[in-house]
């Protein structure tokens, strides 16, 4: 069954092949004439591209010459704009700048700008022509701009007067209507607060000048006359900056005009100094140094160089006369207005770096630190100097009275005047010294300063033939100093106690006072050890106590007499203070009183019976009482009325 089927499937797989033979035949047959087709359509494009060749290059030939065309008009049209632009600048540049600054400068940017046009167009015929033509524009441009820079710089330079100075100050700083002839005369220590006051910079050229003198400078510079540029500020601003110091009252002075002046006058200049300094410093300068920056921003300027240059004669004005200050001979006087110079220059050394920043202004800002650790070093020397002067013043002056000596109470308002500067004096103090706290450097120099007061009025003390004038004055001058420094700030740097040990000096002092000048009135009122008190003495001449009535008499008429020249001495001494007068006083009375009051009632009667008892007993426990009241007045009273009351 299988080989029977056989022949019938070859039969079928041969139509097929025959079938598929005959379909490639007719299909290449198909691609042989498709390709014989587009074999005739290349060569008949070909025949019409070569044919329409010769069109093809008479068009781009037609193009170009319209690109060409078109160029050459607008080049054309721009010469001619460039020809046009230069007549108008030419014009505005021969009116000159004085009528219309800006459009004269408008005008030579666009000459500039001509400039650079026929400089890169140098194939056109008339370049060169047109090149020297605006070049030499250019050159007379530059010669009037020059001129209007200096008529500016000149027309809006001038000084401040000293009146719109001052209303530019703090009203705390503004020295008042009565006291114009003396201009800023401040000698009193500034009050606190003053970095914070508010100091309004005075407009030294209209703000509207500004921008114009700008754009000259950068026209200027730009025409290499940056020199011409600088010189011309340089002495217009450096000009009107010393006549406003000049009329402010700022002067030159050297050492030796210092040294020359009484102090009364130094001490004005001084004060006068540092209220200039501030307005220099806080007002001038720092309005010089915005306009400066403003006339010189942008562009290739050296405006720092300039500033520097413009500023140092009146800078070296200033500074010379706080250097011959600091340079001068020392005194203790001069301590707290060296202080008061240092401070100044401490509060405006924010400033001084702001204004003289840059490399070029470095010797400025040097010259004024250098002034700075100048005074600070006068300072702290003066302060040696016034310690050693407390401990050697040799003054012959003794005070007869026993009062607080003029030594004391000039050291003491010197040292409480030096509390009023403390924040300065610890800044000063750190000038110089490291690793102490700078409370207790002021601690050490003020206990030193009062030490040394102290070893000197020992040594005064002595002067005195009285030894209860002695004790009376080392307690009324140690006293002083307790209560000055209690009542001062002193107090917390020299603390308690360094008080209660001088209030123990003023109350041993008072003692002795006591003991050495009441001794022997004291004496007076004891029959111990009188010579009538042994067996010498008849029955008839004892009284009860076994005490002679001569022995009484004497004791009587001694108390009188030595209580008299007491009381005329003694009225006559001072204790200046009314709590301790009145302290001392009760310290006599408490000791005094009772012995005479027992005195008078054991004895009394042995004298009162007699045939003049007021002989004997002058003075009444209530009289001496109150006659008691009238020492240490520093008053004359007459001799004292006798009062009898037995």
């Amino acid at each position: 069954m299988a080989v029977s089927a056989l022949p019938r499937t070859m039969d079928a797989l041969t139509r097929r092949a025959t079938m598929l033979r005959d379909s490639l035949h007719k299909s290449q047959g198909n691609t042989d004439g498709m390709v014989a087709i587009l074999g005739s359509f290349d060569h008949r494009l070909s025949a019409l591209e070569a044919a329409m060749r010769p069109t093809q290059v008479r068009t781009h030939a037609i193009r170009m010459a319209h690109e060409n065309i078109d160029k050459t008009l607008k080049a054309g049209e721009a010469i001619l704009a460039q020809f046009d632009l230069t007549r108008r600048a030419e014009a505005t540049i021969l009116r000159g700048p004085h009528e219309d600054l800006e459009s004269y400068l408008e005008a030579v940017d666009t000459l500039k700008g001509i400039s650079r046009f026929f400089s890169s167009n140098k194939n056109f015929r008339s370049s060169e022509g047109i090149l020297n033509h605006v070049n030499g524009l250019l050159a007379k441009s530059s010669l009037k701009i020059e001129e209007e820079f200096k008529q500016l710089m000149t027309t809006y330079s001038k000084p401040i007067e000293p009146d719109r100075l001052f209303d530019c100050l703090p009203k705390s700083l503004r020295p008042s209507k009565d006291d114009e002839d003396e201009n800023a005369n401040q000698s009193d220590h500034p009050s606190k607060g003053l970095e914070t006051a508010v100091y309004k910079i005075p407009t030294l050229v209209p703000p509207r000048i500004l921008p114009l003198m700008n754009d000259i400078a950068q026209q200027l510079v730009q025409a290499g006359n940056q020199q011409s540029c600088y010189k011309i500020y340089r002495e217009s601003r450096g000009s009107a900056l010393e006549s406003s110091l000049r009329k402010l009252g700022v002067e030159k002075l050297t050492k030796d005009d210092v040294q020359k002046m009484q102090w009364e006058a130094l001490e004005a200049k001084i004060g006068n100094w540092i209220q200039f300094m501030r307005i220099a410093v806080k007002l001038l300068l720092t309005g010089e140094r915005k306009i400066c920056d403003q006339i010189f921003e942008g562009g290739n300027f050296n405006k720092d160089q300039c500033f520097a240059e413009m500023a140092t004669n009146s800078v070296v004005t200033l500074l010379s006369f706080g250097d011959a200050v600091a340079k001068s001979k020392r005194s203790p006087e001069k301590l707290f207005v060296l202080l008061d110079m240092y401070e100044v220059m401490r509060e405006l050394q924010p400033e001084i770096e702001v204004v003289f920043e840059g490399k070029a202004c470095s010797e400025m800002r040097e010259a004024a630190l250098g002034l700075t650790k100048r005074l600070a070093q006068t300072a702290q020397e003066t302060f040696a100097d016034f310690e050693e002067a407390v401990e050697k013043d040799a003054s012959k002056t003794i005070v007869q009275d026993g009062t607080v000596h003029p030594l004391t109470s000039y050291v003491i308002n010197y040292v409480k005047f030096l509390f009023d500067y403390q924040s300065t004096l610890k800044l000063l103090f750190q000038e110089f010294e490291t690793g102490n706290e700078t409370e207790s450097q002021l601690a050490v120099v003020t206990t030193r300063i009062m030490q040394a007061l102290q070893n000197n009025l020992d040594g005064k003390s002595k002067q005195y033939k009285d030894p209860a004038l002695t004790h009376l004055f080392l307690m009324n001058n140690v006293h002083y100093m307790v209560r000055s420094v209690r009542r001062s700030e002193a107090k917390d740097i020299l603390g308690d106690d360094w008080i209660q040990r001088h209030r123990r000096i003023v109350q041993q002092n008072a003692n002795q006072y006591k003991r050495v000048a009441w001794a022997k009135v004291l004496q007076a009122l004891s029959v111990q050890g009188a010579p009538g008190s042994t067996g010498s003495s008849t029955p008839a001449d004892l009284n009860s106590s076994g005490v002679s009535r001569a022995v009484i008499k004497e004791r009587f008429k001694a108390f009188n007499t030595q209580f008299e020249e007491l009381h005329a001495k003694q009225s006559l001494w001072i204790v200046p203070d009314q709590e301790l007068r009145e302290s001392l006083r009760l310290a006599i009375a408490e000791v005094l009183l009772p012995a005479y009051r027992s005195f008078i009632k054991r004895f009394g009667n042995v004298v009162g019976s007699g045939k003049n008892p007021l002989k004997y007993i002058r003075y009444s426990p209530e009289l001496v009482d109150k006659l008691l009241n009238e020492f240490f007045e520093g008053q004359q009273y007459g001799e004292p009325k006798h009062q009898h009351r037995l």
